[in-house]
């Protein structure tokens, strides 16, 4: 799975840290996500997707 996380995020000039914090979960979290090493849960990816004003759909690119 790949992911556009960072380039949104950076749009938002967000930090890892700061995504993490809005989400509920830990910046290891956020860091394995970008990396496509991390499947998130339907919330989660739901929860990023809205904390970064994006869709799921162009967030993550499901292979």
């Amino acid at each position: 799975m790949e992911t556009k996380i960072r380039e949104f995020r950076a749009r938002k000039n967000m930090t890892q840290a700061e995504l993490a914090e809005v989400v509920g979960v830990r910046r290891e979290t956020i860091v394995f996500l970008e990396k496509g090493k991390y499947n998130p849960s339907l919330k989660l990816a739901h929860d990023v997707s809205k904390a970064l004003d994006t869709t799921i759909e162009e967030l993550f690119i499901f292979d």
